[in-house]
């Protein structure tokens, strides 16, 4: 799955690490303080996380300073570019860069210092449409996602949950609602379109779109996990402008492709959604882990 530039998930990252629910972080917190208190606790027991299509990184940016002191972070993504602004933008987030007595850095690991958390990061490139059990079978404490589920195929989503083992943490999975204000005559139309767009195959085969949480809910349920969602809607005005503009055109750009909506209606679509004043996008948060 490749396709999401560097310049995107910039420019989404501060809506969607404000979206994040907070009550599921929590329950997130508590099982890991609850079932191993010491991890993560020493460098000898960092807590490992691994990110699925981990883009530039935002997930851990997010995370870091709600995990213990200790974290090991494997970023997996398909697109070597991605991989590489992910470690460009880690070290100029962190406060800094741990180094050996040379000067150089310890190996090919990025190691970091941020809010007094130390965190190493691993960045591997992978194709997770071809070798998801194969990641799955690594030891990790936690799996994480963000916006990521809702573009894989609901065949992919019954392998991956088939071989997953370790809890699992995945935040901003779309639902499929969308709000924009003021309204416009063309909305549902445009919406419907979106969402046949939206299940075309993104390399993971037919993307289950707004459809991926439930799927996940019930091949885990059945496989004996606690499962639990929230909500975790993007809730955009003014302030988000620039994000509101961005993604109205990219909404009628994948609309366009599907022939659905007349040019003249998307066209009109597309002029007012760059004047909204509000919009809110629908979101899941998910937490499941072993009974």
């Amino acid at each position: 799955m490749t396709g999401f530039s560097s310049q995107w998930l910039t420019l989404r990252e501060p809506a969607d690490h404000r979206a994040r629910n907070q009550t599921l972080l929590k329950e997130m917190q508590q099982y890991f303080e609850r079932t191993q208190p010491g991890l993560g606790q020493s460098q000898h027991t960092p807590m490992r996380m691994t990110d699925l299509g981990c883009g530039t990184g935002s997930n851990l940016r997010a995370l870091a300073q709600d995990l213990p002191a200790y974290q090991h972070w494997t970023l997996i993504d398909y697109d070597p570019l991605l991989l590489d602004a992910a470690r460009a933008l880690l070290t100029s987030w962190s406060d800094s860069v741990v180094e050996n007595r040379s000067g150089e850095l310890v190996d090919s690991e990025l190691r970091i210092l941020k809010n007094g958390k130390q965190i190493s990061v691993s960045f591997v490139q992978e194709d997770l449409s071809k070798n998801i059990e194969r990641v799955l079978a690594q030891h990790t404490d936690l799996l994480t996602a963000a916006a990521f589920f809702d573009l894989v195929s609901p065949d992919w989503i019954v392998r991956f949950c088939q071989s997953l083992k370790s809890p699992l943490y995945t935040v901003l999975t779309y639902d499929g609602t969308e709000k924009w204000l003021p309204p416009h005559a063309a909305d549902q139309l445009v919406l419907a379109a979106f969402h046949a767009h939206q299940s075309t195959d993104k390399g993971f085969g037919l993307s289950a779109g707004p459809g991926a949480v439930q799927i996940i809910q019930s091949q885990l349920t059945t496989r004996s996990f606690n499962v639990q969602l929230e909500k975790s809607p993007w809730i955009l005005d003014i302030a988000d402008q620039g994000l509101m503009q961005a993604l109205a055109t990219g909404s009628a750009n994948a609309v366009a492709e599907t022939n659905r909506v007349p040019t003249i209606d998307l066209n009109a679509w597309l002029a007012a959604r760059k004047q909204a004043e509000h919009c809110e996008i629908g979101h899941w948060d998910l937490f499941a882990r072993p009974a």
